[in-house]
């Protein structure tokens, strides 16, 4: 199965049905959405009537992953978005209270029980994918979405050599941050804008087209609006070279988790989930 590089997110989307559609007839017909973000029902809308070419991905939230409680979840959110499979169900968070065996086991009846074409992750580090590919049994793990853009490069640690060394794809969400400005307030040098001026670009396709310059990965940026989807699929039709990517690479202030702490925040939402179920 290959998917479009750039797919449209919904995360705290409020764009309505047009921008999803403007971006589908683009050809960016992967659209992620979650049962935590409220966006199911406008996602649903967009799709209606062309369902089947679309690759489209939802979420399960933490909280429903005892076995009949994931059931349960992915009926409903098969409810909202109008449809009788999903092509990608992830699991949105590590739950370190509940059994991955249990969730997982879950997500492969799902699969074959046709509601569920794929199964992937979401936030996991490697040491949790590890886990939960251990106990699969008759499905694979097909995708790992987390956090990465040009200023938060934590996966580069080493979840993103990881998954491209298992085949499994890196899904980019926030592939512009927070906001492209706190992306720019990083750059002291003006790199972006000097490349955008070069390639007749913009900014932001600069940024988007480094994030697909790695192997393995497709981005999934929201907006809100049809200009910014347009723009934001013109970040695909060409290729950054070299040079270019070693100036971002190097010139662009960015943060990397170390191994240290990122066992510690997995170690505090173990922690924070042991005291809100024994509440």
């Amino acid at each position: 199965m290959r998917l479009p590089a750039i797919g449209l997110g919904t995360w705290q989307y409020n764009g309505g049905v047009a921008p999803l559609q403007a971006g589908m007839a683009l050809g960016a017909c992967f659209v992620d959405t979650a049962e935590a973000y409220g966006s199911e029902e406008v996602v649903g809308q967009a799709i209606r009537g062309i369902r089947k070419e679309v690759f489209l991905a939802t979420k399960v939230s933490p909280r429903h992953f005892r076995r009949s409680d994931l059931l349960s979840a992915a009926n409903a959110s098969l409810r909202r978005l109008g449809t009788d499979y999903v092509d990608l169900y992830q699991l949105h968070w590590p739950n370190y209270t509940i059994p991955i065996e249990e969730t997982l086991g879950a997500m492969e009846q799902l699969v074959d029980d046709g509601k569920v074409r794929f199964i992937g992750l979401s936030n996991f580090s490697v040491h949790d994918l590890q886990a939960a590919r251990k106990v699969m049994t008759r499905h694979r793990i097909v995708s790992n979405q987390v956090r990465y853009n040009l200023i938060d490069r934590t996966i580069e640690y080493n979840v993103l050599r990881y998954c491209q060394e298992q085949d499994i794809t890196v899904i980019a969400h926030s592939p512009l941050a927070s906001s492209l400005p706190s992306i720019q307030a990083c750059d002291s040098e003006g790199i972006l804008n000097q490349l955008a001026q070069v390639r007749s670009r913009t900014v932001a396709q600069i940024a988007l087209n480094w994030c697909l310059a790695k192997p393995g990965v497709v981005t999934i940026p929201k907006s809100n609006s049809v200009s910014h989807v347009k723009e934001n699929c013109a970040a695909s039709d060409f290729h950054l070279a070299a040079e270019e990517l070693r100036q971002l690479d190097t010139k662009i202030k960015f943060r990397r988790r170390g191994r240290f702490e990122i066992v510690v925040r997995r170690w505090l939402r173990r922690v924070l989930q042991t005291v809100g179920k024994n509440q």
